[in-house]
Parts: structure tokens; C-alpha cells; sequence
């Protein structure tokens, strides 16, 4: 840890951008040796949905999946290097990382050992996933202080509401929630490697500002000791650029839900540490319109017999209306970058 070299809070900037590089680097040099090994021991590689756009039966049919584990590898290795570890809301990143990335590490090893797209029941994921996420919830609001602890903060119109005992059940809705959304997401190449590159950039900025006291002249609540987590966004953005690099169109490998549960919940995690989860829904307006699609398809075929979509999540949708798979992840990072930008608009004062 080089904490003895840059200092504590001071310095939180140059290890985030130090975080940020180290992460990048690791992913780029060791994703091709990573990648081979992950042929090697996946004959198939991941299983392909036979319900899902036939275009994806022939471009994707033998791409490996557990990308996730570059991701987290490189990430974790960043956070330890450089992140001040004695605080509370490192460590809860970690565990977050570990857990969840743990669950989809076996979902996906089953996936390829049984060469079947089904592996953990529905169930089980979210028995795990809502688990984990009361313990986290729990730990976070222990290591806030008193007056934010169970505050709901509404930007634009710095609204402050204390939801009390609710707030714990609130949390582990949004954890579990963004984990489930980051996951539909990642069913076309780089789309969700990009949009959560846009997420973390923007939490990284928001993690600097609500750990510092300047948060006060914005009106953000001031979450002491959180602007730590600015360095553990940015070993998350470092690792998913070095990761698009081989996750773009046309994939050499997928993250799997090794990587999607797990940065998902950890996306989730930071905008509970931060407060922000208001600004959460609105900077991952892509993430929540693809598990609402999913909500609408299942509630309106059960009641109807019918389809709502063509295909849901929604952007295999798009994919049925003609869109190629490269349109539709440009479209769809536009729509985050746009999401991303309306969520900075919060720090102006209107």
C-alpha cells in the first residue's frame, strides 16, 4: 500500500488516477494469456440462449465467459495498492466484490461444465444476493454517521427524507437491484463494460465531492471518510476500459456474471455509501429500463398470453426491430453518456 507515499485524504485524487492506470495496465497485459486459458479449459464456451436472436447462435457460440474474474482481479489488486484499507467502506467495496463475484463465478463454471445457459435457480442468485446485501446494508449504515445514516436524499431539489427503519430494506433493493440490472445488461458485446465505465466515472467524481466538506456547498450530505471510495471507482473504470478492449464487437470473451452480479452490487454499494441512490436510478437509466422491460414482458405475458416486447431485456428488442448488435450498443451508450450528464447537473445550483 503506498498510503506512507501519497498520504490519506489529501491525496485521494493521484491514487484514483494511479488506481485507474494500474487497473488498465494489468487488464491489457494479462488479458490475452487470461483469455487463452479460458479457451482452453471452456471447450464451448459460454452457453448460448436458443430463445434469444439467432444472429447470436453463430457469432457468439464459442466465446468464453469469466472475463469477470480480469475485472475483479485487476480491480481488487488496484484497491489494495492503493486505497486506504482501514476504513470501513473499502472493505465493504471488497467484500461486495467477493461475494457476489463468488455466486457468479459458480453460476457461470456450472453454465460451461454443463454446457446449459441455466445454472443457479433464480432462488438461489437472489437468496444469496439480498443476504449479502442486509449484511452490507447494515455494515454501511453502522459507519455513517448518525445524522445520515438513514437519510434519503433527492437531488435538483435537495430534498432530505429519513425513511428510519426502512432505510436498511430500501438499500438492499437498490444493491440487489442494480447487481440484477448490470446483468440483463450484458447480453450484447460492450454494452455493459461501457455503461459501466460512465457509472463509476461519475461516482468517482461523486465520492470525492460527498467525502470532503465541499459536499456541504452543494447541498450533498457530507459522508466522512467516503471520498476513499473514489479510488475504488476508479480501479473499476481502469479495468473495464482494458476490458472493452477485448469485450468490444466482435467479443473475445464475456464477463459472465462473475463480473456483472458482482460490479452491479458494487455500483449498487457505492451509491448506498454515498447517498446518492436517487442519482443511481437516473445515471443507470439503462440499467433500471432493462429490468423494468423484463418486469413489463413477464407481468404482460402472464396476464395476457402475449408478448409486450418482441424479446426482452430490451435491447434484444431492438435487435428484433433490425437494429445491428453494434447500433444498439452505440445507441445505448449515448443514452448513458445522456444519463450521465443529467446526473453531474445535480452539483449546479439552480
Amino acid at each position: 500500500m503506498l498510503l506512507s507515499t501519497f498520504g490519506f485524504q489529501s491525496n485521494v485524487i493521484i491514487r484514483a488516477f494511479l488506481a485507474l492506470f494500474t487497473s488498465l495496465i494489468l487488464v491489457l497485459v494479462l488479458g490475452k494469456p487470461v483469455i487463452a486459458l479460458l479457451h482452453k479449459h471452456q471447450h464451448h464456451g459460454q452457453p448460448i440462449r436458443t430463445d434469444g436472436p439467432q444472429s447470436h447462435l453463430k457469432t457468439k457460440q464459442g466465446t468464453p465467459t469469466m472475463g469477470g474474474l480480469l475485472i475483479l482481479g485487476s480491480a481488487v489488486f488496484s484497491v489494495l495498492l492503493f486505497a486506504n484499507t482501514s476504513y470501513h467502506f473499502v472493505w465493504v467495496s471488497l467484500i461486495v466484490l467477493l461475494i457476489y463475484g463468488l455466486t457468479g463465478f459458480i453460476d457461470d463454471y456450472i453454465k460451461v461444465t454443463k454446457e446449459t445457459p441455466n445454472a443457479l435457480t433464480a432462488k438461489a442468485k437472489l437468496f444469496i444476493q439480498f443476504m449479502t446485501a442486509v449484511m452490507v446494508a447494515t455494515i454501511i449504515t453502522a459507519a455513517t454517521p448518525n445524522a445520515s445514516d438513514n437519510i434519503l436524499y433527492i437531488p435538483y431539489f435537495r430534498f432530505i427524507f429519513n425513511l428510519s427503519w426502512l432505510y436498511i430494506p430500501f438499500a438492499v433493493v437498490v444493491i440487489s437491484g442494480t447487481s440484477n440490472g448490470v446483468n440483463l445488461s450484458d447480453g450484447l458485446d460492450g454494452l455493459a463494460t461501457g455503461l459501466l465505465i460512465l457509472s463509476f466515472t461519475f461516482f468517482a467524481v461523486m465520492a470525492y465531492i460527498v467525502g470532503n466538506p465541499i459536499a456541504l456547498n452543494f447541498a450533498f450530505p457530507y459522508i466522512p471518510r467516503s471520498a476513499e471510495i473514489a479510488v475504488v471507482c476508479a480501479s473499476i473504470v481502469g479495468a473495464c476500459l482494458g476490458f472493452l478492449y477485448y469485450n468490444a464487437p466482435k467479443a473475445k470473451v464475456f464477463m459472465g456474471d462473475t463480473g456483472s452480479l458482482s460490479l452491479g452490487a458494487l455500483l449498487g454499494t457505492v451509491a448506498v455509501i454515498l447517498k446518492q441512490e436517487i442519482l443511481l436510478a437516473i445515471v443507470g437509466f439503462v440499467f433500471v429500463a432493462e429490468t423494468v422491460s423484463v418486469m413489463i414482458q413477464v407481468f404482460y405475458y402472464r396476464r395476457t398470453g402475449k408478448r409486450f416486447f418482441k424479446m426482452a431485456p430490451i435491447h434484444h428488442h431492438f435487435e428484433q426491430c433490425g437494429w445491428s448488435e453494434r447500433k444498439v450498443v452505440l445507441r445505448f451508450w449515448l443514452a448513458g453518456f445522456i444519463a450521465a450528464f443529467l446526473g453531474f447537473l445535480s452539483l449546479i445550483k439552480f
